[in-house]
């Protein structure tokens, strides 16, 4: 930098020539908001690109009216109460203790009993000692490790379960599918395999955004008096004579061959139903083979389901599958906007990556509430319209937590393209008018471009 007849002048990156600081500062501002016009591609602000979220979901009318239905003729007795009880405990349920973390933590207490009762029965035989050792790291083992509980989903669960979950576990499914309906317009799915379909959620959800462009709805779930209730349901709350829903097909089982593929793979809330960690990998593998162009998996916005939903992500992304049907690699679509480790499971304490979808609950009295759900996502493509985006002169950062409005500037938490969590004030000064609008009508759980500061002007200290 240098002055001249007291101006200040710089070295301008493009142009290789010392031009003044006031000239400089006119070039930057002329190209940043060009690049964030772009972004918008002539939308408001309060309607830009990154915004995925919804206002209150609600039902649709002929699912509502159909569960309503079937709750009235079977007369269940304390029926709120049971189901509030049957909501909790779905939500407080943990992944069961693995083998090897039982035998690790087993190994640790026999060492810590090993010293204390050493100092304290030197006179006990060894294997006198080795059996008061046993006993002591089987009873502590009983009363701290988790034991799950094995959910058997019969007739009279599956109504309890109609007033506990549909609605919620409806407004997730739906907030999850419209991320890809907002993003990636050329989608048009003809094909669904929802596994652990349950009540039929997917179908429902999928159908709400895509009509009649489906073609075919393969729902896969064990329990049999689920898959009867699923079919009342979309038959209005009779049998399935007239259903609203057409090409809905009802399995036990997920289909055999390894080359029939579906546009659209959704497993809501049936990972985490599954035992032990092989289970899961086993299954998150064949469904990922019968991917055609999205997978789609949500679990509850608990410690528990965001892991379990990055034991997916990085099993699918290191392909370790022994024989690959599809050569077309993975990429992350959302929530996520990088491939790195989740910084929200290196940071301590660990928080869940979880985001709320605000919706209507089924109107079992005369009112009718309105409720958060609170969830955990994950969306894996066969495409990379990721990296094409970060082609355009910006990233995109997710907003991971609630955006703070304040008086001229706008706290956000941010995940970033470059696998940090940042806590950025964004501000139309350092930001520019385009980025603000854009934070200030954001929300929890959409994507902020982040753009890329333009180094138009470097310190020239020897000119």
């Amino acid at each position: 930098m240098f002055v001249l007849c007291s101006r200040v002048y710089v070295k301008c990156s493009r142009c290789h020539v010392s031009v003044c600081w006031k000239e400089a500062r006119r070039r930057q501002s002329t190209v940043e908001p060009l690049v964030q016009a772009n972004f918008l591609k002539g939308s408001p602000h309060r309607k830009h690109p990154g915004v995925t979220n919804l206002k209150t979901v609600r039902l649709p009318e002929p699912l509502q009216d159909a569960a309503l239905s079937v709750l009235r003729r079977a007369e269940v007795k304390g029926l709120t109460e049971r189901a509030q009880k049957l909501a909790n405990f779905l939500w407080s349920r943990k992944r069961a203790a693995e083998p090897s973390q039982l035998r690790e933590k087993a190994r640790l207490l026999e060492r810590k009993y090993l010293d204390e009762e050493r100092d304290s029965h030197k006179d006990v035989g060894d294997r006198q000692l080795e059996a008061r050792i046993k006993k002591k790291v089987l009873s502590e083992l009983r009363q701290t490790t988790y034991h799950r509980t094995v959910l058997r989903y019969d007739k009279d669960l599956g109504l309890l379960y109609v007033a506990a979950r549909l609605a919620g576990g409806y407004a997730a499914v739906i907030r999850a599918l419209n991320e890809i309906k907002t993003r990636d317009h050329l989608f048009v799915p003809s094909s669904l395999l929802d596994f652990g379909s349950g009540l039929g959620s997917g179908a429902w959800a999928s159908h709400s955004l895509w009509g009649d462009s489906l073609k075919e709805y393969v729902c896969v779930d064990s329990s049999g008096d689920m898959n009867t209730l699923a079919e009342q349901l979309i038959g209005g709350g009779e049998e399935m004579d007239n259903p609203v829903i057409k090409q809905v097909y009802f399995r036990q089982f997920l289909p055999v061959s390894p080359k029939v593929q579906f546009d659209l793979v959704l497993a809501a809330f049936s990972l985490s139903e599954l035992s032990t960690l092989n289970e899961r990998l086993n299954v998150i593998h064949i469904l990922w083979r019968k991917t055609n162009a999205y997978l789609v998996l949500v679990e509850n916005g608990t410690k528990d389901g965001h892991q379990i939903l990055m034991e997916a992500r990085n099993a699918i992304l290191k392909g370790e599958e022994e024989v690959i049907h599809d050569m077309r690699r993975p990429a992350v679509f959302a929530p996520c906007t990088h491939e790195l480790t989740c910084p929200k499971l290196i940071k301590q304490p660990v928080v869940p990556c979880n985001f709320i979808q605000f919706y209507d609950s089924l109107p079992l009295s005369r009112s009718q509430e309105r409720q958060q759900e609170k969830f955990s996502y994950l969306i894996i493509s066969r495409s990379n319209e990721e990296k094409t985006l970060q082609n355009e002169g910006f990233d995109m950062g997710r907003l991971t937590a609630q955006v703070r409005r304040r008086p001229r500037h706008v706290q956000c938490q941010l995940c970033c393209s470059d696998g940090e969590l940042k806590q950025v004030a964004v501000t139309a000064r350092h930001h520019g008018k385009d980025m603000y609008r854009c934070a200030r009508n954001s929300d929890w759980g959409d994507l902020l471009p982040m753009f890329h500061e333009d180094d138009d002007t470097t310190i020239n200290e020897n000119p």
